[in-house]
């Protein structure tokens, strides 16, 4: 079944059940939620967000008070006709929600992409090509766990190019990362302790807030995540970035491997989360293939997404079940709905049948490398006082600066320049100690401004660590 799903607020000082309440408020002034529409069943909804049914009646007894819903006996809870509110509050709503956009005139963030290159013209032909009379079946409902020749093509090309083996039955796709990640947990377990890595994607480090998971930082270094501190954390399950660890760029050494894999199968219900979401671009070597290609006992589920290899707007993730989970996952999930629509899922089919996919992916490998390379040509002069580690896959590096100033007093300065750039330290849970190291993104910067951007980026650098001006140098 489908029904409307509230996106809560970040703001964790606030009570759970007011932020759940605020999101079906604006949702109902907005318009997003039309009169007459059946909320979520109490049920439905906390096993959704993990969550206590109580805390869902709460939020929904407060907005039967305010008028917002009606509760009918044995039906359900629907909006109420708000037409006053909604002409009267909308407006102030959306303009205190949207922040004043910061300008920069060299934008380093280590999320975007190249998207000048991106082929255009082959994606609007495959989507012409499905928008077609004998297509109309695309206009109902598709399978839960995503069209069937979507999740074909992708398991053929994780096969020949990860080395993760599965059959389209054990891939469930979602809308991106960050919808598919929570589900995930709920599918190994309703609660738990679950490793996470520490620097780290940010998303993980919101767990313990919004889910009855409780996240816990494990170390990374040189050789990936610290298995000797994953197996002392008393974790049930572990998140990792083995290919190319986020924000560190360091790879999981194979005798990590082994541990991190023998470490999942001594107890019941371990399970790893395999994140490989910028794995196609690797400049060093040959690809490092999946972990889940070397688990022989079903404790792996592999998950990625389109945002890097294509564009971020298009929201398909996936994730490679293991066997053993699948009849868990029919029986309490089976009912939902896929959360992409099956327009796009058809139009990639189309796109990766074609070839196109792979083509591309190729191409934009060769255009960062070359990307990488004038990085290193810009910064290797300076070598006395910056370098960069990292720098064997993906679309960003971490730059040392050999300064007393922390990576964070350099990001604040630097953004008062007009350059945006990331600290290492922001990505960490533990703040104890604070570090000289800068996250610089080259993938979203145009060819043809990396070398001025970079130049201006070493200048102020320059001024701002060494008190000096860079042309008297």
């Amino acid at each position: 079944m489908e029904f409307f799903l509230p996106h809560l607020s970040e703001d964790t000082s606030m009570p759970l059940y007011e932020r759940l309440y605020r999101a079906f408020r604006e949702a109902i002034l907005s318009g997003q939620l039309a009169e007459g529409e059946k909320l979520p069943s109490k049920r439905q909804l906390a096993d959704y967000l993990s969550i206590s049914q109580t805390t869902i009646e709460t939020t929904y007894h407060q907005l039967v008070d305010e008028g917002y819903v009606i509760s009918l006996p044995r039906k359900g809870y629907f909006v109420q006709n708000s037409t006053e509110l909604i002409r009267s509050e909308p407006q102030t709503i959306l303009k205190a929600s949207i922040p004043e956009a910061v300008t920069y005139r060299y934008d380093f963030h280590p999320g975007k992409i190249d998207l000048e290159h991106f082929p255009l013209d082959q994606w609007r032909k495959c989507a012409r090509d499905v928008m077609t009379d004998g297509n109309r079946h695309l206009l109902h409902l598709g399978h839960p766990q995503g069209d069937l020749p979507l999740r074909q093509q992708i398991a053929g090309y994780l096969y020949q190019s990860r080395g993760v083996r599965c059959t389209p039955e054990q891939l469930i796709l979602g809308s991106g990362t960050e919808q598919l990640l929570p589900f995930l947990l709920r599918l190994i377990a309703k609660k738990g302790i679950l490793a996470v890595e520490d620097p780290g994607y940010s998303l993980t480090h919101h767990f313990s807030n919004d889910s009855s998971y409780q996240a816990v930082p494990i170390a990374v270094d040189e050789e990936g995540l610290r298995v000797d501190e994953l197996k002392a954390s008393g974790a049930t399950g572990a998140y990792i970035t083995p290919a190319h660890q986020f924000p560190t760029g360091a790879i999981l050494s194979a005798s990590r491997r082994n541990q991190l894999l023998k470490w999942a199968r001594e107890a019941d219900h371990r399970y790893i989360i395999e994140d490989d979401y910028d794995s196609e671009f690797r400049y060093v070597g040959m690809p490092i293939p999946a972990l889940q290609g070397f688990d022989t006992h079903n404790r792996v589920i592999y998950l990625s997404t389109f945002s890097k290899s294509l564009m971020p707007s298009l929201r398909i993730a996936y994730a490679v079940v293991p066997v053993s989970l699948l009849d868990v996952y029919r029986e309490q999930f089976g009912h939902y709905a896929a959360t992409v629509p099956r327009l796009d899922q058809a139009t990639l089919a189309l796109f990766m049948e074609r070839g196109h996919f792979e083509k591309h992916v190729n191409r934009m490998r060769k255009l960062y490398k070359r990307k990488l390379d004038l990085l290193h040509e810009l910064i290797d002069p300076y070598s006395d006082w910056l370098s960069i580690s990292g720098d064997q896959a993906g679309m960003h590096v971490i730059l040392n600066v050999e300064t007393k100033m922390t990576g964070t007093m350099m990001k604040s300065a630097l953004a008062e320049k007009g350059l945006r750039i990331a600290s290492l330290d922001q990505y960490r849970i533990e703040k104890t100690t604070e570090t000289s190291k800068l996250l610089l993104g080259f993938g979203g910067m145009p060819m043809d401004e990396l070398e001025q951007a970079v130049t201006e980026l070493i200048d102020e650098l320059t001024m701002i660590c060494h008190k000096k001006d860079p042309s008297t140098s």
